[in-house]
Protein backbone atom coordinates (compact mmCIF):
# COMPACT_ATOMS: atom_id res chain seq x y z
CA UNK A 1 0.00 0.00 0.00
CA UNK A 2 1.31 3.77 -0.85
CA UNK A 3 1.25 6.43 1.56
CA UNK A 4 -1.12 8.39 -0.15
CA UNK A 5 -4.26 7.17 -2.11
CA UNK A 6 -6.63 10.22 -3.68
CA UNK A 7 -10.01 10.31 -5.31
CA UNK A 8 -10.91 13.02 -7.63
CA UNK A 9 -14.36 14.69 -6.41
CA UNK A 10 -17.16 14.96 -7.59
CA UNK A 11 -18.09 11.65 -9.28
CA UNK A 12 -19.83 11.76 -13.02
CA UNK A 13 -23.15 11.16 -12.45
CA UNK A 14 -23.52 11.01 -8.80
CA UNK A 15 -25.54 14.05 -7.31
CA UNK A 16 -22.99 16.22 -4.78
CA UNK A 17 -25.36 15.34 -1.50
CA UNK A 18 -25.33 11.97 -2.61
CA UNK A 19 -21.34 11.53 -2.29
CA UNK A 20 -22.20 11.77 1.29
CA UNK A 21 -21.97 7.81 2.32
CA UNK A 22 -19.18 7.29 -0.09
CA UNK A 23 -17.08 9.49 1.20
CA UNK A 24 -17.38 8.66 4.88
CA UNK A 25 -16.18 5.37 4.00
CA UNK A 26 -13.40 6.13 1.64
CA UNK A 27 -10.92 5.98 4.81
CA UNK A 28 -11.61 2.66 5.85
CA UNK A 29 -10.99 1.42 2.51
CA UNK A 30 -7.50 2.53 2.07
CA UNK A 31 -8.17 6.32 1.01
CA UNK A 32 -6.07 9.08 2.56
CA UNK A 33 -6.96 12.39 -0.03
CA UNK A 34 -9.87 13.66 -2.14
CA UNK A 35 -9.21 16.18 -4.63
CA UNK A 36 -11.57 18.27 -6.76
CA UNK A 37 -11.33 19.61 -9.65
CA UNK A 38 -12.58 23.17 -11.20
CA UNK A 39 -13.74 23.82 -14.79
CA UNK A 40 -16.90 23.81 -15.62
CA UNK A 41 -18.52 21.79 -13.34
CA UNK A 42 -18.72 21.98 -9.46
CA UNK A 43 -16.66 24.71 -8.40
CA UNK A 44 -13.70 23.05 -6.56
CA UNK A 45 -14.05 24.72 -2.75
CA UNK A 46 -17.81 23.28 -2.31
CA UNK A 47 -17.52 19.41 -2.45
CA UNK A 48 -14.52 20.06 -0.12
CA UNK A 49 -16.57 21.95 2.74
CA UNK A 50 -19.19 18.84 2.68
CA UNK A 51 -16.20 15.71 2.26
CA UNK A 52 -14.69 18.09 5.36
CA UNK A 53 -17.51 17.26 7.66
CA UNK A 54 -18.57 13.67 5.90
CA UNK A 55 -14.77 12.35 6.98
CA UNK A 56 -12.81 14.20 9.01
CA UNK A 57 -9.66 12.34 8.36
CA UNK A 58 -9.34 12.64 4.80
CA UNK A 59 -6.74 15.28 3.80
CA UNK A 60 -8.56 17.81 1.21
CA UNK A 61 -7.35 19.19 -2.16
CA UNK A 62 -7.73 21.33 -5.00
CA UNK A 63 -6.16 20.33 -8.28
CA UNK A 64 -6.18 23.02 -9.53
CA UNK A 65 -8.09 26.58 -8.56
CA UNK A 66 -6.96 29.19 -11.58
CA UNK A 67 -5.46 31.76 -10.63
CA UNK A 68 -7.52 34.34 -12.93
CA UNK A 69 -11.00 33.45 -12.52
CA UNK A 70 -11.09 34.99 -9.07
CA UNK A 71 -9.73 38.06 -8.03
CA UNK A 72 -6.83 37.39 -5.15
CA UNK A 73 -8.40 38.34 -1.91
CA UNK A 74 -11.79 35.96 -3.27
CA UNK A 75 -9.38 33.12 -3.60
CA UNK A 76 -7.56 33.65 0.12
CA UNK A 77 -11.23 33.82 1.24
CA UNK A 78 -12.14 30.51 -0.16
CA UNK A 79 -9.15 28.74 0.71
CA UNK A 80 -9.14 30.09 4.30
CA UNK A 81 -12.87 28.84 4.15
CA UNK A 82 -12.05 25.76 3.67
CA UNK A 83 -8.96 25.26 6.19
CA UNK A 84 -10.83 26.66 9.03
CA UNK A 85 -13.57 23.99 7.99
CA UNK A 86 -10.48 20.94 7.77
CA UNK A 87 -7.71 22.68 10.40
CA UNK A 88 -4.77 20.85 8.88
CA UNK A 89 -5.81 18.99 6.51
CA UNK A 90 -6.73 20.86 3.32
CA UNK A 91 -4.19 22.25 0.48
CA UNK A 92 -4.67 24.82 -1.82
CA UNK A 93 -3.72 23.90 -5.16
CA UNK A 94 -3.65 26.63 -7.72
CA UNK A 95 -2.54 27.11 -11.15
CA UNK A 96 -2.65 29.14 -14.88
CA UNK A 97 -5.43 26.81 -16.45
CA UNK A 98 -6.24 27.66 -20.13
CA UNK A 99 -6.86 30.49 -22.26
CA UNK A 100 -10.58 28.32 -22.74
CA UNK A 101 -11.29 28.74 -19.32
CA UNK A 102 -10.11 31.63 -18.32
CA UNK A 103 -10.83 33.90 -21.46
CA UNK A 104 -13.96 32.40 -23.85
CA UNK A 105 -15.32 31.02 -20.35
CA UNK A 106 -14.55 33.75 -17.92
CA UNK A 107 -14.11 36.77 -19.37
CA UNK A 108 -10.29 37.23 -18.08
CA UNK A 109 -7.37 38.01 -19.48
CA UNK A 110 -5.19 34.99 -19.73
CA UNK A 111 -1.63 36.58 -19.95
CA UNK A 112 1.72 35.73 -18.74
CA UNK A 113 0.76 32.69 -16.51
CA UNK A 114 4.12 31.52 -14.77
CA UNK A 115 4.19 35.04 -13.85
CA UNK A 116 0.87 35.58 -12.56
CA UNK A 117 0.93 32.00 -11.05
CA UNK A 118 4.18 33.58 -9.13
CA UNK A 119 2.47 36.32 -8.02
CA UNK A 120 -1.00 34.88 -6.74
CA UNK A 121 1.39 32.35 -4.94
CA UNK A 122 3.13 35.05 -2.90
CA UNK A 123 -0.07 37.12 -2.33
CA UNK A 124 -1.89 33.95 -0.77
CA UNK A 125 1.52 33.28 1.23
CA UNK A 126 1.18 36.70 3.21
CA UNK A 127 -3.08 36.62 3.49
CA UNK A 128 -3.47 33.40 4.70
CA UNK A 129 -1.10 33.86 7.43
CA UNK A 130 -2.92 36.74 8.36
CA UNK A 131 -0.86 39.81 6.80
CA UNK A 132 -2.30 43.10 6.28
CA UNK A 133 -1.07 42.68 1.89
CA UNK A 134 -0.26 46.13 0.41
CA UNK A 135 2.21 45.57 -2.62
CA UNK A 136 2.38 45.94 -6.22
CA UNK A 137 3.02 42.66 -8.21
CA UNK A 138 4.43 42.45 -11.62
CA UNK A 139 1.00 41.38 -12.41
CA UNK A 140 -1.41 43.23 -10.14
CA UNK A 141 -2.16 44.45 -6.88
CA UNK A 142 -3.19 45.07 -4.15
CA UNK A 143 -3.87 47.43 -1.57
CA UNK A 144 -4.39 46.91 2.41
CA UNK A 145 -6.09 43.19 2.39
CA UNK A 146 -6.45 41.57 5.16
CA UNK A 147 -8.37 38.47 5.50
CA UNK A 148 -10.67 38.77 8.86
CA UNK A 149 -11.31 34.92 9.38
CA UNK A 150 -6.88 33.72 9.38
CA UNK A 151 -6.96 29.38 8.88
CA UNK A 152 -5.08 28.79 11.96
CA UNK A 153 -2.70 26.90 10.13
CA UNK A 154 -1.89 28.11 7.13
CA UNK A 155 -2.89 25.70 4.38
CA UNK A 156 0.12 24.10 2.22
CA UNK A 157 -0.16 25.54 -1.14
CA UNK A 158 0.71 23.98 -4.18
CA UNK A 159 1.29 24.93 -8.13
CA UNK A 160 -0.25 23.18 -10.92
CA UNK A 161 3.35 22.92 -13.07
CA UNK A 162 4.26 20.59 -16.30
CA UNK A 163 7.21 21.79 -17.72
CA UNK A 164 10.86 22.86 -16.22
CA UNK A 165 10.27 26.44 -14.87
CA UNK A 166 6.57 25.85 -13.15
CA UNK A 167 8.00 22.71 -11.51
CA UNK A 168 11.05 24.45 -10.63
CA UNK A 169 8.80 27.56 -8.94
CA UNK A 170 6.63 24.71 -7.39
CA UNK A 171 9.41 23.34 -5.85
CA UNK A 172 11.64 26.10 -4.50
CA UNK A 173 8.52 28.75 -3.34
CA UNK A 174 5.41 26.29 -3.14
CA UNK A 175 4.79 22.77 -1.15
CA UNK A 176 4.35 20.78 -4.18
CA UNK A 177 3.43 20.36 -7.56
CA UNK A 178 0.65 18.65 -9.16
CA UNK A 179 0.61 17.47 -12.70
CA UNK A 180 -1.93 15.30 -14.56
CA UNK A 181 -1.98 13.60 -18.14
CA UNK A 182 1.59 11.14 -17.74
CA UNK A 183 2.74 7.66 -17.63
CA UNK A 184 4.72 6.33 -14.88
CA UNK A 185 7.60 6.01 -16.92
CA UNK A 186 7.20 9.90 -17.40
CA UNK A 187 7.11 10.31 -13.82
CA UNK A 188 10.70 10.02 -13.17
CA UNK A 189 11.54 13.04 -15.76
CA UNK A 190 9.51 15.53 -13.63
CA UNK A 191 10.44 14.35 -10.62
CA UNK A 192 13.78 15.05 -12.13
CA UNK A 193 13.26 18.90 -11.45
CA UNK A 194 11.12 19.06 -8.36
CA UNK A 195 13.76 17.48 -6.52
CA UNK A 196 13.31 14.31 -4.57
CA UNK A 197 11.82 15.52 -1.44
CA UNK A 198 9.20 17.80 -2.77
CA UNK A 199 5.59 16.01 -2.75
CA UNK A 200 4.56 15.38 -6.48
CA UNK A 201 0.45 14.90 -7.15
CA UNK A 202 -0.72 13.89 -9.85
CA UNK A 203 -4.45 13.25 -11.59
CA UNK A 204 -4.47 9.79 -13.19
CA UNK A 205 -7.37 9.22 -15.59
CA UNK A 206 -8.48 5.46 -14.64
CA UNK A 207 -11.00 3.08 -16.85
CA UNK A 208 -11.67 0.12 -14.50
CA UNK A 209 -12.96 -2.41 -17.72
CA UNK A 210 -11.33 -4.77 -19.91
CA UNK A 211 -12.91 -3.80 -22.66
CA UNK A 212 -9.46 -1.97 -23.98
CA UNK A 213 -11.30 -0.98 -27.14
CA UNK A 214 -13.69 0.93 -25.24
CA UNK A 215 -11.40 2.37 -22.56
CA UNK A 216 -9.21 3.45 -25.86
CA UNK A 217 -11.95 4.94 -27.55
CA UNK A 218 -12.86 7.36 -24.28
CA UNK A 219 -9.24 8.47 -23.76
CA UNK A 220 -8.51 8.62 -27.57
CA UNK A 221 -11.60 11.81 -27.40
CA UNK A 222 -9.65 12.87 -24.45
CA UNK A 223 -6.29 12.75 -25.58
CA UNK A 224 -7.50 14.72 -28.33
CA UNK A 225 -9.16 17.51 -26.26
CA UNK A 226 -6.89 17.93 -23.89
CA UNK A 227 -3.19 17.29 -25.65
CA UNK A 228 -4.29 19.89 -28.75
CA UNK A 229 -4.21 22.97 -25.87
CA UNK A 230 -1.22 24.74 -26.71
CA UNK A 231 0.37 24.16 -22.42
CA UNK A 232 -0.35 20.45 -22.82
CA UNK A 233 0.87 20.05 -26.50
CA UNK A 234 4.11 21.59 -25.18
CA UNK A 235 4.46 19.15 -22.12
CA UNK A 236 4.45 16.64 -24.49
CA UNK A 237 6.72 17.23 -26.56
CA UNK A 238 9.00 18.18 -23.55
CA UNK A 239 8.32 14.12 -22.78
CA UNK A 240 9.32 13.17 -26.24
CA UNK A 241 5.81 12.60 -27.53
CA UNK A 242 5.73 14.86 -30.27
CA UNK A 243 6.46 12.78 -33.16
CA UNK A 244 3.80 10.39 -31.48
CA UNK A 245 1.30 12.75 -31.20
CA UNK A 246 1.97 15.05 -34.28
CA UNK A 247 -0.55 13.46 -36.60
CA UNK A 248 -3.32 13.92 -34.14
CA UNK A 249 -2.22 17.81 -33.78
CA UNK A 250 -2.11 18.27 -37.79
CA UNK A 251 -5.91 16.72 -38.38
CA UNK A 252 -6.65 18.82 -35.07
CA UNK A 253 -5.76 21.82 -36.65
CA UNK A 254 -7.12 21.10 -39.76
CA UNK A 255 -10.73 21.10 -38.22
CA UNK A 256 -10.99 17.16 -38.43
CA UNK A 257 -11.79 15.87 -35.50
CA UNK A 258 -12.27 12.02 -36.15
CA UNK A 259 -9.25 11.58 -37.88
CA UNK A 260 -7.60 13.63 -34.84
CA UNK A 261 -8.82 10.55 -32.44
CA UNK A 262 -7.91 8.17 -34.74
CA UNK A 263 -4.40 9.02 -35.40
CA UNK A 264 -3.55 8.71 -31.75
CA UNK A 265 -1.29 5.90 -31.32
CA UNK A 266 -3.16 2.46 -29.05
CA UNK A 267 0.71 2.71 -27.31
CA UNK A 268 0.12 6.43 -26.13
CA UNK A 269 -3.54 5.95 -24.95
CA UNK A 270 -1.99 3.36 -22.89
CA UNK A 271 0.72 5.21 -21.83
CA UNK A 272 -1.74 8.00 -20.61
CA UNK A 273 -4.63 5.82 -19.78
CA UNK A 274 -5.02 3.18 -16.83
CA UNK A 275 -7.60 0.73 -17.79
CA UNK A 276 -7.83 -3.11 -17.45
CA UNK A 277 -9.12 -5.16 -14.53
CA UNK A 278 -9.18 -2.85 -11.26
CA UNK A 279 -6.53 -5.41 -9.90
CA UNK A 280 -4.33 -4.38 -12.94
CA UNK A 281 -5.39 -0.73 -12.61
CA UNK A 282 -4.09 -0.84 -8.76
CA UNK A 283 -0.73 -2.13 -9.92
CA UNK A 284 -0.45 0.13 -12.88
CA UNK A 285 -0.84 3.01 -10.19
CA UNK A 286 1.51 1.58 -8.14
CA UNK A 287 4.02 2.07 -11.23
CA UNK A 288 3.88 5.78 -10.83
CA UNK A 289 4.08 5.83 -6.70
CA UNK A 290 7.05 3.21 -7.67
CA UNK A 291 8.65 6.21 -10.10
CA UNK A 292 8.76 8.70 -7.63
CA UNK A 293 4.95 10.15 -7.28
CA UNK A 294 3.82 10.71 -4.15
CA UNK A 295 0.46 11.52 -4.09
CA UNK A 296 -2.06 9.72 -6.86
CA UNK A 297 -5.11 10.98 -7.30
CA UNK A 298 -7.63 8.74 -9.06
CA UNK A 299 -10.02 10.61 -11.93
CA UNK A 300 -12.21 7.87 -12.32
CA UNK A 301 -13.73 7.69 -16.12
CA UNK A 302 -17.41 6.18 -16.96
CA UNK A 303 -17.71 3.00 -18.16
CA UNK A 304 -21.35 2.68 -17.90
CA UNK A 305 -20.64 0.73 -14.15
CA UNK A 306 -21.34 1.92 -11.38
CA UNK A 307 -19.09 4.39 -10.12
CA UNK A 308 -19.33 3.42 -6.39
CA UNK A 309 -18.43 0.08 -6.62
CA UNK A 310 -15.35 1.01 -9.32
CA UNK A 311 -14.23 3.43 -6.49
CA UNK A 312 -14.70 0.04 -4.11
CA UNK A 313 -12.97 -1.92 -6.26
CA UNK A 314 -9.61 0.49 -7.08
CA UNK A 315 -9.15 0.88 -3.24
CA UNK A 316 -5.93 -0.38 -1.66
CA UNK A 317 -5.29 -3.54 -0.74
Amino acid sequence: MTARWGLTVPLTGVPLPAHRQLIERLPDLGYTDVWSAETAGTDAFSPLVLASQWAPTLRLGTAVVPVYTRGPGLLAMSAATVAECAPGRFVLGIGASSPVVVGRWNAAEFTQPYARVRDTLRFLRSALAGEKVSAEYPTFSVSKFRLERPPNPPPPIMLAALRPGMLRLAATEADGAITNWLSPEDVRTVRAEVGAETELAARIFVCPTEDAEAARGLGRLLISSYLTVPVYRAFHEWLGRAAALEPMQRAWAAGDRKQANAAIPDEVVDELIVHGSPQACRERLRCYVDNGLTTPVIALLPTGGDPVEQVEALAPR
